[in-house]
């Protein structure tokens, strides 16, 4: 939580930081504050009379669904797409052997070490091509 709002949270400390503002300044500070509380208050209203809504028309579909015989699960098997295909891993665009050993990179993404270090010694990445 930031400090600002542990300060507004904790009764001490907020009066300890407003200690120094004057009457009128505290008035006009909690008018604000209320005018917060307020549109947060119709704002859960609001939220709270959409969800009612809602749950009123989903019980009135399931009663619909009932009427005719339908259940979730008839409806499930329509509304299930495939999944998206996975594409296939990029081909290597560049190879290099170390000690022995054979490194691949595509191109993409983050640069191997041992490609860097080559490059840094004076070699070009044409020389690594497949």
């Amino acid at each position: 939580m930031s400090d600002f709002l542990e300060i507004l949270t904790h009764g001490r400390r907020f009066k300890a930081a407003v200690k120094e503002l004057s009457l009128n300044d505290l008035k006009e500070l909690s008018v604000k504050l209320e005018k917060i509380i307020e549109e947060k208050a119709s704002q859960e209203a609001e939220e709270q009379e959409a969800m009612a809504e809602r749950n009123a028309k989903i019980e009135e579909i399931r009663k619909q669904m009932e009427a005719i015989g339908l259940s979730v699960d008839d409806i499930g098997g329509a509304a299930v797409k495939a999944a998206p295909k996975k594409r296939a891993p990029r081909p290597a665009k560049y190879q290099i052997e170390v000690d022995g050993e054979m490194v691949q990179w595509t191109g993409q993404g983050r640069m191997p070490t041992v490609f860097k270090n080559q490059l840094e010694s004076g070699r070009t990445m044409e020389d690594f091509l497949i």
